[in-house]
């Protein structure tokens, strides 16, 4: 079956190189790459999120909205 793939020249000239070293297509090449990938054991999901550093006496100050982005540059700003 034939498909297209994007790839930056970068990595497209990398494994042309690869390709021609190893004395193999660039079909081949990405076959094995993508078998060699889709092998690896999956990673585990956290099962507690990390605790992250904090810093100051925690919370927000008084009418800090964070989903409110525009809230958020007023107050660094100094505007509120």
């Amino acid at each position: 079956m034939r498909t297209t793939v994007r790839l930056d020249e970068h990595l497209l000239r990398k494994v042309k190189q690869y390709a021609v070293r190893q004395g193999k297509t660039m079909t081949l090449v990405f076959r094995e790459a993508l078998l060699a990938y889709l092998a690896r054991p999956a990673r585990a999901p956290l099962e507690t999120p990390p605790d992250l550093p904090r810093s100051g006496r925690g919370g927000t100050l008084p009418g800090v909205d964070l989903d409110d982005t525009a809230g958020l540059y007023e107050v660094m700003d100094g505007r509120r």
